[in-house]
């Protein structure tokens, strides 16, 4: 049974940076598209990024050009780097993985991002 468990979350004031990791186990990580979503309170879930198997990225307009997430197939892990943080951007973080074209979907716990002075 696959497992991902979220680490680096917490406070941080405007304009500073945090870097999320995701570490699986239980999965053959490298086949799975892994993604960072986040939900607001009072907000829907939305995909922030996402990295497929093949090393493709994509990111929701409000992060372009701040976050980077990237992947370490040898460590099982992916991360989520956050640049230039806005107010806007505190929610709590959830990783995601899931092979492409198939109902095999994981969650993490979540981790807390505060953006606030």
């Amino acid at each position: 049974q696959g497992r991902l468990v979220e680490s680096g979350g917490g406070l941080v004031q405007p304009g500073g940076s945090q870097r999320l990791s995701c570490a699986a186990s239980g999965i053959t990580f490298s086949i799975y598209n892994m993604g960072w979503y986040r939900q607001a309170p009072g907000k829907h879930r939305e995909l922030v990024a996402q990295i497929t198997s093949g090393g493709s990225t994509n990111y929701v307009d409000s992060v372009k050009g701040r976050f980077a997430i990237s992947r370490d197939n040898a460590k099982n892990t992916v991360y989520l780097q956050m640049n230039s943080l806005k107010a806007e951007d505190t929610a709590v973080y959830y990783c995601n993985a899931k092979v492409p074209l198939s109902k095999i979907d994981y969650w993490g716990q979540g981790t807390q991002v505060t953006v606030s002075s």
